[in-house]
């Protein structure tokens, strides 16, 4: 329904994007369950020391999936030459892990921008080449939303300055921008 019902507030040019097409149905739906159990709702499991160390592993396992999915890619997206909803769920989450989630909810096994070299390709390509999501990604609202807004975690709300820069330019990989 979400896909077609508001085509009549959007410009022809929009209203001929499809990020759920018929032939990757089943590849988006698969990826999703997992994506969206473990990677988007993954990150918020890990509230209690408890449930830290219930979900902390299954969000690095989905982690190091996504990334050797996107190892076998030659394309800029996650199903290939064209965004789908998969490349738009994962980007919610992964644009804040570095920023937030390593440091706040303490998934910090490793980071995206370091840890990850595919996914960080990926997420630098869609944020720098996709203006939709470039144009609408904050990093300070992203970082102070987190760290003023959960006491429970962050009593003093507290911000952290870094990463910096917020996200690397799209060529630039890590190890270049530490000289």
């Amino acid at each position: 329904m979400f896909y077609t019902e508001f085509d009549d507030l959007l410009s022809d040019e929009f209203k001929k994007v499809d990020l759920f097409p018929e032939k990757l149905q089943n590849s988006i739906e698969e990826i999703n369950k997992w994506t969206y159990d473990n990677i988007n709702n993954g990150v918020y499991k890990c509230g209690t020391q408890e449930a830290y160390e219930k979900a902390v592993q299954p969000l690095f396992s989905s982690l190091d999936r996504a990334e050797a999915h996107l190892s076998k890619q030659t394309s800029p997206f996650y199903f290939g030459q064209h965004i789908t909803e998969a490349d738009i769920r994962l980007y919610t989450t992964i644009v804040r892990f570095d920023p937030v989630y390593v440091q706040h909810f303490k998934c910090n096994i490793r980071d995206i921008r370091s840890g990850y070299p595919e996914l960080h390709k990926w997420l630098r390509n869609l944020y720098w080449s996709v203006p939709a999501f470039g144009e609408t990604t904050q990093f300070e609202h992203i970082k102070k939303h987190y760290t003023k807004s959960h006491k429970q975690i962050n009593p003093y709300s507290i911000t952290p300055v870094g990463p910096l820069p917020d996200i690397l330019p799209r060529v630039e990989e890590v190890s270049t921008s530490l000289t």
